[in-house]
């Protein structure tokens, strides 16, 4: 899908917000929440107002409200109504609902603002776990179900990268404190999912390691030229779509071979695709890891 959308299917909503739309039906039906609009077909569809309603509606409602006392309120006060319950039981949510909005508007001014927030009373690495990550997993699958664009999905990762490259800068200019070993962070050829990898290289670089980033779609020959440039090296591949499945084995074997064999490297996956691995056939050298907390656990 290239088009961005801007006009929502009741099936987008239920994707957005949680609810199922058979349950948004009812809603409209018996509370008029909703204003939707009518294709020439008589199929309902909505614009970004009402999905904006709809998300604060859904914070309400998850807080103890009745719809038929959110029916009750004016479109002006239901979002005064959740800016008042919201603490910090409830800052996760808020924040995504948020940054959600931001991406569907593409609105910096909203990102920048919930972000500013959430730093008030959260350190960097505590927004990144405990709304950036969730924010990427759901985005996934907002884009796989084709209810947001790539516009959107590139809008709100361009966002949260720029943050994360700021910070990681503040700590790169310190020089290692940790120099038995060199992280060497790359993507796998044609891969582009560098989110997880960037922040993985911050917490490295800010537990006083040495890295080195190469970032996206690096050809294991390209590795090869590092080889012998360090004494020891941690290679981190980062496997969200590539290599395919059934290419996983030998893409493996591979870097054991052109890599790790005769060396004190070693390598360390991470990523969706680390799930289809066997690690019954990986050498000592080799270690998967099932998410970035695990890895950061592991160092």
């Amino acid at each position: 899908m290239n088009s961005v959308k801007n006009i929502f299917s009741i099936k987008d909503f239920e994707n957005l917000s949680g609810i199922k739309a058979h349950t948004i039906r009812i809603w409209e039906k018996r509370y008029n929440i909703l204003e939707p609009m009518r294709t020439d077909t008589n199929i309902r569809c909505y614009d970004i107002k009402n999905l904006q309603k709809l998300l604060n509606i859904v914070v309400l409602h998850n807080y103890g409200y009745k719809i038929s006392k959110i029916a009750l309120l004016s479109p002006e006060e239901i979002p005064l109504k959740v800016k008042e319950i919201i603490s910090e039981k409830s800052a996760k949510i808020h924040a995504i609902k948020s940054f959600k909005l931001a991406m569907m508007n593409f609105d910096h001014t909203l990102f920048f603002n919930t972000y500013d927030e959430l730093l008030k009373d959260k350190t960097f690495k505590e927004v990144f776990h405990e709304v950036f990550i969730p924010l990427m997993e759901e985005l996934g699958y907002l884009w796989q179900t084709d209810t947001i664009s790539p516009a959107h999905e590139h809008f709100i990762t361009y966002l949260i990268k720029q943050k994360l490259l700021s910070i990681t800068e503040q700590i790169q200019s310190k020089p290692p404190t940790k120099t038995d070993r060199v992280y060497v962070l790359y993507l796998p050829s044609n891969e582009i999912h560098e989110l997880g990898l960037m922040y993985l290289n911050y917490e490295l670089l800010d537990n006083g390691y040495h890295t080195v980033y190469l970032g996206e779609s690096v050809p294991i020959d390209s590795l090869v030229d590092l080889k012998n440039y360090f004494e020891k090296i941690t290679f981190i591949g980062y496997l969200t779509v590539e290599p395919t499945v059934e290419n996983l084995p030998q893409y493996i074997e591979k870097i054991e071979e052109d890599l790790l064999k005769d060396t004190n490297h070693e390598l360390m996956l991470l990523g969706r695709l680390t799930s289809e691995i066997n690690q019954s056939k990986l050498s000592e050298k080799v270690k998967v890891y099932s998410s970035i907390s695990d890895c950061i656990i592991s160092l």
